[in-house]
């Protein structure tokens, strides 16, 4: 049986984004535009995961959400409890993950339901001690490997004032708070391919 057994994520056609303007890295110019199509309603749908993780005609919407305190960045190792088994045993800098049925209960839909989604995989994935404040700062793709192939990322950067911050569950272990400098320099090599392209697009802003 699969691991992802009945489990349905939201994707948009790949031919939305071509047309939206594909591009590698992060993306920051004219991204309100973009992710009000990518989320609305009319041009997204859940599909079994199973089929959309080897479906590159399709892409995942992902959000990917950095948590910074000050200068320091929250960064974890990805555990065998995590999803998604090719990345394990990476660094990453990104919480969250797929947007799934239950996050349109209530009647939610497009936007209310992505942020339904962002708020679940946060609380899900750690526990905060202090306030936090969220907020969209780019679009992410990567298609240069089979995982970046069918995700598409929606990039958060959650700023908080206390690094009061544990993991929830076992797919995050090893978590601390590292300086971008840090992360950019000596450990960049560690992260996998989303969270270079956020440090390098922190480190240059």
């Amino acid at each position: 049986m699969s691991k992802y057994a009945g489990e349905e994520v939201l994707v948009v056609p790949r031919a939305l984004f071509d047309e939206i303007g594909s591009f590698s890295g992060i993306r920051t110019e004219e991204i309100d535009a973009a992710i009000a199509r990518l989320l609305d309603p009319a041009n997204h749908f859940f599909m079994d995961r199973a089929t959309a993780e080897e479906d590159p005609t399709h892409k995942q919407i992902i959000p990917y959400c950095v948590i910074r305190c000050g200068d320091r960045i929250l960064n974890y190792t990805r555990g065998k409890a995590g999803g998604e088994a090719r990345l394990h045993a990476q660094r990453s800098v990104g919480v969250g993950g797929h947007i799934n049925p239950i996050d349109t209960g209530g009647g939610r839909t497009g936007p209310e339901a992505y942020q339904a989604a962002v708020e679940r995989e946060l609380h899900e994935e750690l526990v905060f001690d202090a306030p936090h404040h969220n907020r969209i700062i780019g679009l992410l793709n990567d298609d240069s490997n089979p995982v970046g192939q069918v995700h598409l990322g929606i990039v958060h950067l959650i700023e908080i004032e206390s690094e009061a911050v544990r993991s929830n569950e076992d797919a995050l272990t090893d978590l601390t708070f590292t300086s971008l400098a840090d992360l950019s320099g000596p450990l960049f090599d560690r992260l996998e391919t989303w969270s270079q392209a956020c440090i390098r697009h922190l480190a240059e802003a």
